[in-house]
């Protein structure tokens, strides 16, 4: 009987990383640029993962002159598209059809005044008006940066596992802290072109560490002096996973340092809003009213989740 529940565990870690996998959150990307005569030319990028067919995209008062056919680049289906303005797309609707919970829209606008608009179009707000004038600060990065630390199931579940190992107040604080610094690291050297490191590459390295995580957790003995050492150092494995992700969601280069920045407090923000719904659940499975080898099944999932996404990281490389 014991030999089966870790069975199942360890089954059920392999099927939801086959899903979680299958319905990985990347947003849609709008990018145009003003050129003479209110005509603005740019991208429409759309995830290939997305479910149901690509969200389509409107422009009040403006008229589409061109839009290529989509081509497969990365993640995204990518076209060309040229619109023609009687004036602006200051003062101006637009509007996104078809978008999911799953797949937001990511819109940037460079004027040729040298401004910039950034916004986000979701289910629940498919369309906006771009201001008259327009913002400095590229807030919409911060929302993304929400989006991918919740949507990114293998950093949540290292910082789930990090919680076993952890004994005390101070060391939690220290050990999250040291999370945090290290993945800011590399997250900032990655985006500014300083390290390179292969994206594939990265994140099979991100599902080993998971998997060693999930060791250290069977093992159910907590770091009392220095858990911080372990998340800092995987923590910079991490980080170069986040900038991934953000190289492939496009970065406003005229605000590179302040989308840089809004991006990572936006992870910090999603870390912070999961650590307390983690703190009460092992603590809730740690009771001794739920009669279960709590460190023993957390380690089977954990591991059996890193397993599969190891196998299938390292395939893709």
């Amino acid at each position: 009987m014991k030999h089966l529940s870790k069975f199942i565990v360890i089954t059920l870690g392999l099927s939801l990383g086959l899903l979680l996998q299958a319905h990985e959150m990347n947003p849609a990307r709008l990018s145009l640029e003003e050129g003479d005569d209110g005509a603005y030319s740019g991208l429409w990028m759309f995830p290939i993962n997305a479910v149901g067919l690509p969200a389509e995209v409107s422009f009040t008062d403006c008229q589409e002159e061109n839009r290529n056919l989509p081509e497969v680049q990365g993640k995204y289906l990518v076209s060309n598209i040229e619109i023609k303005c009687n004036e602006t797309l200051k003062g101006k609707e637009i509007a996104f059809k078809g978008l999911t919970r799953l797949t937001d829209a990511l819109v940037s606008v460079k004027f040729s005044d040298q401004t910039t608009f950034e916004g986000l179009a979701t289910i629940n707000s498919p369309k906006f008006d771009i201001p008259d004038e327009v913002s400095i600060y590229p807030t919409s990065y911060f929302w993304l940066g929400i989006e991918h630390l919740l949507s990114g199931i293998d950093h949540m579940l290292f910082v789930f596992g990090l919680l076993f190992l952890v004994s005390g107040a101070l060391n939690l604080i220290k050990t999250i802290t040291a999370f945090t610094l290290a993945h800011s690291i590399t997250l900032a050297l990655s985006v500014l072109d300083i390290v390179s490191v292969p994206q594939a590459s990265t994140e099979a390295f991100i599902a080993l560490t998971i998997i060693y995580l999930a060791l250290e957790v069977g093992d159910e003995e907590q770091y009392e002096s220095t858990p911080w050492l372990i998340a800092f150092g995987f923590g910079l494995l991490h980080g170069l996973g986040f900038a991934g992700a953000l190289t492939e969601i496009g970065i406003n280069n005229e605000n590179l340092l302040l989308s840089l920045l809004f991006f990572n407090i936006g992870i910090e923000a999603g870390q912070l809003l999961v650590l307390p719904l983690f703190g009460i659940v092992i603590y809730l499975l740690k009771t001794e009213k739920i009669k279960i080898e709590v460190n023993a099944f957390a380690s089977y999932f954990i591991g059996g989740l890193g397993t599969y996404w190891l196998i299938e990281r390292v395939i893709s490389i």
